[in-house]
């Protein structure tokens, strides 16, 4: 009876150790990617410009990728109108050859002409 008590428990140790060795395999890989990850996602900074057209029912924005890659690039521009907490936002994403600027996307205003300008950014990372 005593060695029968001593196999289950034996069972269970060896049971739980699989788990451990589970979970410390899968931390270890989980590690590995993530320190890999953010080394190939790391995206940079680059300038922008954010631009009203005329008549302001329309904006353009215009980035610069400085890198001497095609870079996968993401813009983001935020304008404000006479309507009180009405800002639009222009988000759009698109490769962009090495260090040219092109035109990366138009918002046309939903009825309330565009103002000014609140926020710009844009980023460039290699795809």
């Amino acid at each position: 009876m005593l060695v029968s008590g001593i196999r289950s428990c034996y069972r269970i140790a060896g049971s739980n150790h699989g788990r451990f060795m589970l979970r410390r395999h899968i931390l270890i890989l989980v590690t590995a990617l993530a320190g890999g990850l953010p080394s190939a996602l790391h995206a940079e900074p680059v300038p922008i410009v954010c631009t009203i057209l005329p008549g302001e029912q329309a904006a353009s924005i215009s980035l610069t990728n400085p890198f001497n890659y095609t870079a996968s690039c993401q813009a983001n521009c935020k304008f404000s109108t006479a309507v009180y907490d009405d800002n639009p936002q222009i988000i759009c994403a698109k490769p962009v050859p090495a260090g040219k600027q092109i035109e990366m996307c138009i918002l046309k205003a939903a009825g309330n002409k565009l103002v000014k300008l609140i926020e710009a950014t844009a980023d460039c990372s290699k795809p």
